[in-house]
């Protein structure tokens, strides 16, 4: 029998969370029974992280790639809650925010997210800059900003991490700076995005290679300074004088989750029921880089933004499924494919049999990401002003 005046409570706003809370409100629920959904972040502004690059060459602007999320959720129902999360109380069925408000819950969506480990290495937290959040691009933005207006001759970047955002950064900020950057790789194994597809890895040692960028490969960060970095490799180290540090390795749970008296891997991800039910807790589920990601056949997924939103649709349906008595569907990933830019006006993309490079591949990759924007309306104000950029760049320079 269908359940009534139920609560749905979602912790957390990014792709797991805000696209759970959208697909859940378009589900056809019967008016007796349709919850109410409240989705709470601390933040006022959902992030299409992918393009977060573009926000520091000044590509995009915050608009486009940081909607509000009163703008995204207006017309649909959806509550939205702006604050931290202070505890949850699984006893009590209950979330007490940082605000000090109590929500009683009865389906909770946990899809809080990780966060940079900033303390790898000393300096680290004081020294270095992260590049997760939108603060992080508007940091790097103003201190490359203060740098350029500096009377330095070059421009020192050391990057740590040689994943897909340590390449994607490094190209940028290549680009950016020009003849003035100096820019350099810090990788402690001995390739560049190991788990990458072969023709991604070769577009994107081809483009840092192009734009001068240095690679330390099997090297590691022992120490960062206010201007230096010591870099350790084969049993030496060097200090080198650096402009701007970035650090781009490791991926930590949100520390409310530790809290939790429920079943964790060796990372602290809780473990999860292939239908993304918290084991033991058929009440809770849990999405994103917070769960242990396994698809149906118990095979792992990655903790990336492409598994986020295809769990996002799966938990909703199951949520709707558990308050109207159907059975629930036990999670399956569909791998689409990887995109990566490697600078303005190029990119690399492999999946779904393509393989693509350069201005093809950019072009199909802001397409890509603009079809998965979470909304028509935002689609829409986007891909209009994306269309009309070009006119309206002509029309300034007649």
């Amino acid at each position: 029998m269908a359940e009534s005046n139920q609560h749905v409570v979602i912790l957390g706003g990014g792709f797991g969370g805000l696209y759970t809370a959208l697909a859940l409100s378009k589900l056809p629920w019967d008016k007796t029974v349709k919850p109410e959904i409240t989705l709470v972040d601390q933040r006022d502004r959902f992030l299409f992280a992918p393009l977060l690059y573009e926000l520091v060459t000044d590509e995009l602007q915050t608009w486009e790639i940081a909607p509000p999320y009163t703008e995204l959720l207006a017309g649909t129902g959806i509550k939205f809650h702006q604050s931290g999360v202070a505890e949850i109380d699984t006893a009590a069925n209950s979330v007490r925010l940082d605000d000090h408000t109590v929500l009683a819950y009865d389906r909770l969506v946990l899809a809080l997210g990780g966060e940079t480990p900033m303390d790898m290495a000393p300096g680290v937290q004081e020294h270095a800059i992260s590049f997760r959040t939108l603060n992080d691009a508007y940091a790097l933005k103003e201190r490359l900003r203060q740098i350029e207006s500096s009377d330095t001759d070059k421009i020192r970047v050391a990057i740590v991490g040689g994943g897909y955002s340590g390449i994607e950064l490094g190209c940028k900020i290549a680009e950016r700076l020009g003849e003035r950057g100096r820019l350099r790789i810090v990788e402690r194994g001995t390739a560049i995005l190991q788990n990458s597809p072969e023709f991604n890895q070769k577009a994107a040692q081809a483009a840092l290679t192009d734009q001068g960028i240095w690679i330390d490969y099997e090297t590691t960060v022992t120490e960062i300074g206010a201007d230096t970095i010591s870099l350790h490799y084969k049993e030496q180290t060097d200090v080198l004088p650096v402009d701007l540090v970035l650090w781009t390795v490791g991926n930590r749970v949100n520390p409310l989750i530790a809290s939790l008296p429920f079943g964790k891997n060796d990372r602290q991800q809780l473990k999860i029921q292939p239908t993304l039910q918290v084991e033991g807790q058929e009440h809770i589920f849990a999405l994103g880089d917070l769960a242990e990601g396994k698809d149906a056949d118990g095979n792992p997924v990655p903790t990336t933004a492409q598994v986020a939103l295809q769990q996002a649709d799966y938990a909703a349906w199951n949520i709707w499924a558990s308050l109207t008595s159907r059975p629930p569907l036990a999670f399956r990933y569909q791998h689409l494919g990887e995109m990566m830019t490697l600078g303005n006006d190029t990119a690399t993309l492999t999946g779904l049999g393509l393989k693509l490079d350069g201005t093809a591949a950019h072009i199909a990759r802001r397409l890509t990401y603009l079809y998965r924007m979470p909304t028509f309306e935002h689609q829409l104000r986007v891909g209009l002003n994306w269309i009309s950029q070009p006119l309206r760049e002509l029309l300034s320079v007649s």
